[in-house]
């Protein structure tokens, strides 16, 4: 995949004595949707903080669009297209649903240089997330649902080229579920090239277009969904050994 987005070319990251990821690599592709598995601990996590700068990883590289962005901060791999929502969001509270997506809007546009009219694309955002009449509102009067619509709006409203979204419908009902599910798939057709990250699994296996399966920090399985579910590893590592 010579034209890829993303690089993850032989990353490792440790703790202590404790290797959270070891020698791991995959690329992305421009426009693909990318599923991420594995079983808890298995360093899903940790191989995302490495992409999106909040942790450095002691070996290997992050190549982003053509240049090695391993040193940068997180700031300017945001600046530079990669955006990620957190499972658990974090808005600004004081703040409207409307005023939340204009700041990352506002420091992208600075920081690439770019005018334009802040607020009628966040307006067109959140009619995207079929959230236009809550544009006014605190995040305070917000639900659950909600919340995680707007924390994928925030991640759009930075105009990223990756959005990684991260346990975006962990603790949503089977029909919120495929809401935001609806939503992923209106990112990726403008364009957005998109990692899941996601233990619901009829979530990534609809979503995904290939997917790569950790554990204990290790790559053990990449493929299809159709492969990655019939891979015995990936049957161990959520069920334990399936001998006999």
């Amino acid at each position: 995949m010579s034209d890829a987005l993303l690089k993850i070319d032989s990353i490792s990251k440790h703790f202590g004595g404790f290797t959270a990821l070891s020698n791991v690599t995959t690329e992305v592709a421009p426009g693909e949707r990318f599923g991420l598995i594995g079983p808890n601990g298995s360093g899903k996590t940790t191989m995302i903080n490495c992409v999106s700068g909040l942790l450095r990883n002691e070996e290997g590289k992050i190549i982003f669009d053509g240049k090695d962005v391993t040193d940068l901060k997180p700031h300017k791999r945001t600046g530079a297209g990669i955006a990620r929502s957190f499972q658990i969001p974090r808005p600004f509270h004081t703040m409207t649903v409307i005023e939340n997506l204009m700041i990352p809007a506002e420091f992208v546009g600075h920081h690439r240089g770019e005018k334009g009219d802040d607020r009628a694309e966040a307006m067109e955002i959140l009619e995207t997330m079929g959230m236009a009449e809550k544009a006014d509102d605190t995040t305070l009067d917000l639900t659950q649902i909600e919340l995680r619509k707007l924390e994928l709006a925030r991640a759009m409203a930075a105009k990223p080229k990756l959005l990684i979204s991260d346990e975006a419908m962990a603790g949503l009902t089977g029909q919120e579920v495929d809401e935001v599910i609806d939503i992923l798939f209106k990112m990726n057709e403008r364009g957005i090239t998109i990692i899941m990250i996601e233990h619901i699994m009829r979530a990534v296996m609809r979503f995904s277009q290939r997917i790569i399966c950790l554990d204990a920090g290790q790559l053990i399985a990449e493929g299809t969904p159709e492969e990655i579910v019939k891979n015995k590893d990936v049957e161990r590592a959520y069920l334990g050994s399936t001998d006999g």
